[in-house]
């Protein structure tokens, strides 16, 4: 069927009224002095005659396609994203979710773990849906342990709960995150402790990363492991007990104290996932992703969407 130029120009001016500015069919209708009725069949006639296409984009389609751009733009193989929760819980909830069926995708067998909100939240997730069919074998610790109760931070309890409920072996770390200088790091490090984890890390085949925001102030630790240099370097984000900026710069001191899995046995690990918790920014996923760590990453959709349309 044919249509007249005329035609055809009416119903497309409709129809951008109708779907794209928003306008009410009866508002339409009186701004061309003409019935509710016959808008309405303009519509559909317009959608008939191919003037209107309208594309419905499941979420799976749209989690797929964002995918595929990002790994135009960097170097991450895959990753999992999820749509928004009804709030931040929920949103991590599925977040956690998410990271646990990418690491049955990738087949890890030996992983470390690092901490933060969520990896706290997977561990709770963990707790209500068991997987004691994981292929993973043996989990370890990437980071101390911190001298405050929050949960988030508590290491080799994390550790501990996450072997459990996949059915895998636990391999500890038995020294503090932040020690009280970096003369006892360099002495805690020099134990038959740290070896044995550090014989873990060379192992593993995983790490499970958290990728958080650079908090507007920082706390007291950070100030005497780094002095000036994050503010100079501005600092943008977290991962483990490093900081980096956007342009993907890991931020190095010679005064930092931390106890952590060094950066260079970090980066020689096969799949590194990254993941971003419900409040993670754009800014940071940026830095993060422009490191050239990760291979994977755990995020919500619509921060992946809004780090690509930038």
């Amino acid at each position: 069927m044919t249509i007249s130029p005329e035609k055809q120009q009416k119903l497309a001016y409709v129809a951008r009224r109708y779907y794209l500015e928003d306008q009410k069919q009866s508002d339409i209708a009186r701004e061309l002095g003409v019935s509710r009725p016959l808008i309405s069949r303009m519509l559909s006639e317009a959608r008939a005659l191919g003037v209107v296409e309208i594309t419905v984009h499941e979420p799976g389609d749209r989690s797929a396609a964002l995918l595929d751009r990002l790994r135009l733009s960097c170097s991450i193989r895959g990753g999992v994203l999820v749509e928004d929760g009804e709030d931040d819980n929920a949103t991590n909830q599925l977040l956690s979710q998410g990271a646990v069926e990418l690491l049955r995708q990738i087949g890890a067998r030996r992983l470390g773990v690092g901490w933060g909100h969520l990896i706290g939240q997977l561990v709770t997730w963990l707790e209500e849906n068991p997987q004691p069919n994981s292929a993973i074998t043996d989990i370890c610790p990437l980071v101390g342990n911190a001298s405050i109760p929050a949960r988030n931070y508590q290491s080799n309890e994390n550790v501990r709960l996450m072997a459990q409920q996949l059915g895998a072996d636990p391999h500890f770390l038995y020294l503090p995150a932040l020690p009280e200088s970096l003369e006892e790091k360099e002495v805690l490090c020099s134990t038959e402790v740290y070896r044995q984890i550090q014989q873990e890390w060379e192992r593993m085949d995983t790490a499970l990363v958290n990728i958080g925001n650079y908090p507007s102030s920082p706390d007291f630790a950070s100030l005497v492991r780094y002095g000036s240099l994050l503010q100079q370097q501005h600092t943008c984000g977290r991962m483990l007990v490093y900081y980096f900026n956007e342009a993907g710069t890991v931020i190095q001191s010679d005064q930092d104290f931390a106890i952590q899995i060094p950066i260079g046995t970090l980066k020689q690990c096969p799949n590194i996932i990254g993941v971003c918790s419900a409040n993670t920014s754009a800014k940071a996923l940026r830095g993060a992703l422009r490191s050239g760590f990760f291979s994977y990453i755990v995020a919500r959709a619509d921060l992946v969407k809004a780090l690509l349309d930038e």
